[in-house]
């Protein structure tokens, strides 16, 4: 885990590497400075020789200068080397993310991935620099001060040794009850997060149906976790600054009575005894910032594995040693094909699929809701890879193409529409980044967007709120569907992507289809049988199987439940769902 985020440190190294040294310079000014008075003391001061004080003060105030110096610096170069990690962690889950297939998405929560990517990120980032700057400075401080403690008085710099000892074992006992809190805690935020995502993506249901109240009492239960479980930790680490002042108090107090007695029987000078007790203070408080450290270091260890799940996890989708890199056609075959979400699952989603598409063809799927109508289609881009048998597309395994270039000619309109922030151009181009103006509009009018992108004010510069707020839903249809027809495809799936559209234009987009895309192969996925009644041929699904294929006049006379569904339709307003017997 350690090792995984260390590698993230990269152009890093160097600011990572300055502070440490910054910081032992730092601890090292501070040390000479109470040996430099005690010398002022004893031999300026109680002899008389201004001399000897203007010399030592001159080094005093040099040392203070190289300090601050040092401290500035190591301040700079820690929070550099912070910054740059938090900002590396990010890209590197963020890039990771990206290579994920399906199946790695379904192991993480949208919420709990923005957690990682922000506060458990911001803990990493604050764990570092302490660790660069006091985890570095604390030990150097009570190692240097001690070494000077002994060498003026043993007797007394063994009570400081002894303090350490002890408070050492308290503050131990305490950072490990606390721990566990912390380790509890953080997890808490995805719960909190996603009571936040879910509320503001279903604003408009939360205020139709007047349930503000409740999400308000669903936030707060997710907000009060959180409150609870660090209620409990910070209760633990509570002890931490009395415990440190009732010791730092006690050491000066039995310091000054002992070194008292000793200055009274001339074994101890009164430099000497202020020496030892800026030590102390040296001492215990580099024992408080090493408590600190440990306290940042504990609530950050659960960020930190959490961050190493997401960059130690590789995509389930490879791609070949040797890719191929060109798609011949867009024919597309399934030899018995089995397919399961999950490997250990007990019954495949798709069970032993045999099908073949030659290029160019218009392919219906019907099916009632569960029927693997999505999961049938989305092997075909190698959005998921098959558990048994094969899926060919222009007569070769889709295993053994680039990824990339296998989707770059299989293009996907998902049955959740998604448009993003941005011009209605920009958005087209997700399809085509080089797409002309004159092509943009081409595949609107295909799509039958160009109708409505017409009477905006700023037609195809008009602004796309997130998420597509601004059109309606069969606006944003067909704005995905020109999307798509702008990479050119030799493959098509349009997943129920027309039920947003009245069929009249429907009917003009199939039709569209039909004139300018012949050599397209078209899948559409649809609960209405006029969107598929003019395929070449239509397959009904059932259960993960398919359950009859052949053409609208075929499935009528042959197929019980494609016939059952048509009449339903045609007689007013049924769908798949209700007389299919499939749900």
């Amino acid at each position: 885990m350690i090792k995984t985020l260390l590698r993230e440190v990269k152009e890093f190294k160097k600011p990572s590497i300055l502070t440490p040294f910054f910081m032992i310079l730092e601890v090292l000014m501070e040390t000479i400075i109470p040996f430099l008075m005690a010398s002022i003391i004893d031999e300026g001061v109680e002899a008389g020789d201004i001399g000897h004080i203007y010399r030592v003060g001159a080094v005093m105030i040099a040392a203070a200068v190289i300090g601050l110096f040092a401290g500035l610096a190591g301040g700079r170069t820690g929070a550099l080397a912070s910054a740059g990690l938090a900002k590396n962690l990010r890209d590197g889950m963020f890039h990771n993310i990206q290579s994920f297939s399906f199946s790695n998405i379904d192991k993480f929560s949208t919420a709990g991935l923005v957690t990682r990517l922000t506060t458990d990120v911001t803990n990493i980032q604050n764990a570092y620099q302490m660790i660069l700057r006091m985890f570095t400075r604390a030990p150097a401080s009570m190692l240097c001060a001690m070494v000077m403690a002994f060498s003026i008085n043993v007797r007394l710099a063994s009570i400081y040794l002894i303090a350490v000892i002890v408070l050492g074992t308290i503050l131990i006992f305490i950072m490990n009850h606390a721990t566990k809190y912390f380790q509890q805690a953080f997890p808490k935020y995805d719960d909190m997060n996603a009571s936040v995502q879910e509320n503001i993506a279903g604003i408009r249901v939360v205020k139709a149906y007047v349930r503000e109240q409740q999400e308000t009492d669903k936030f707060k239960k997710a907000s009060s976790n959180i409150y609870r479980i660090f209620k409990k930790a910070e209760c633990n680490l509570i002890y931490n600054a009395p415990l440190m002042q009732f010791t730092v108090y006690g050491c000066i107090l039995l310091i000054s009575w002992l070194g008292a007695k000793m200055i009274v029987s001339d074994s101890l000078t009164t430099g000497e005894l202020m020496s030892l007790l800026t030590y102390c203070m040296n001492i215990l408080m580099s024992l408080m910032m090493m408590s600190m450290v440990f306290v940042m270091v504990s609530m950050s260890s659960a960020s930190a594995k959490r961050i190493s799940e997401i960059l130690t996890e590789e995509s389930d989708l490879k791609n070949p040693e040797h890719p191929v890199y060109d798609l011949e056609d867009g024919s597309i075959a399934f030899h018995h094909v089995d397919f399961a979400y999950q490997k250990d699952s007990r019954e495949p989603v798709l069970k032993d699929i045999n099908l073949e598409i030659s290029s160019g063809e218009t392919i219906g799927i019907i099916g009632g809701t569960g029927s693997a109508k999505t999961s049938l289609v989305n092997l075909i881009s190698r959005l998921y890879d098959v558990t048994g048998g094969e899926v060919l597309v222009g007569g070769r395994n889709v295993k053994e193409y680039d990824m990339e270039t296998l989707r770059n000619q299989v293009a996907v309109v998902l049955q959740k529409n998604v448009l993003f922030s941005g011009t209605i151009l920009e958005n087209l181009r997700w399809g085509d980044k080089n797409a002309t103006d004159e092509e943009c509009m081409e595949a609107c009018r295909l799509a039958c967007a160009d109708e409505f992108i017409q009477r905006f004010p700023n037609k195809y510069d008009t602004y796309i709120e997130q998420g597509g707020s601004n059109v309606s839903g069969g606006q944003k249809q067909r704005l995905c569907i020109a999307r798509a027809l702008l990479k050119k495809p030799k493959i098509l799936i349009l997943d129920d992507s027309t039920s947003a559209v009245d069929t009249a234009t429907d009917a003009q987009i199939r039709k569209a289809f039909l004139e300018e895309i012949p050599d397209t192969t078209k899948l559409i996925i649809a609960q209405r049988i006029s969107s598929v009644q003019d395929a070449d041929r239509i397959i009904v699904m059932e259960e993960g199987r398919i359950n009859g294929i052949g053409t609208h006049e075929q499935l009528l006379s042959d197929n019980k439940i494609y016939r059952e569904v048509y009449e339903a339709q045609t007689k007013g307003g049924g769908d798949f769902d209700e007389n299919g017997g499939e749900q």
